[in-house]
């Protein structure tokens, strides 16, 4: 599988999502895709209570550790890599979590308009 160029929405260098837990299709830490990311998991986002509640809801538990997976269950507070579509469709119904600009792939724009990820930022200090 071969990597799309590490360029963030802000057209710069993709920063590191998350190494604990560590997240990413390539499990590399940062929101990198490729062809076959299918799911397209480029949003770097920050987890909150509400989002995981939706996403179970959705069918997709993110809480729950799945040890044969190798898969710790997440947590409010988390960084994980989510996938653009669900992103959307949760900041659409109100339950969107921050995300992290400078790690999260510019594919994600092919989903999600700029202006969408623009009210979802977190800003560091």
């Amino acid at each position: 599988m071969k990597k799309d160029p590490a360029i963030n929405v802000l057209g710069e260098p993709l920063k590191s999502c998350s190494t604990n837990p560590v997240t990413g299709f390539f499990r590399d830490g940062a929101c990198n895709t490729c062809a076959e990311d299918t799911g397209q998991h480029t949003v770097c986002a920050i987890l909150t209570a509400e989002f995981l509640a939706f996403s179970k809801y959705l069918g997709n538990d993110l809480s729950t550790p799945r040890p044969e997976f190798m898969f710790p269950g997440l947590k409010p507070g988390d960084r994980w890599c989510l996938c653009a579509s669900r992103f959307l469709q949760a900041a659409e119904e109100g339950a969107g979590p921050r995300i992290c600009l400078e790690a999260t792939h510019s594919k994600t724009l092919d989903i999600v308009p700029l202006d969408v990820l623009m009210e979802h930022a977190y800003e560091e200090n």
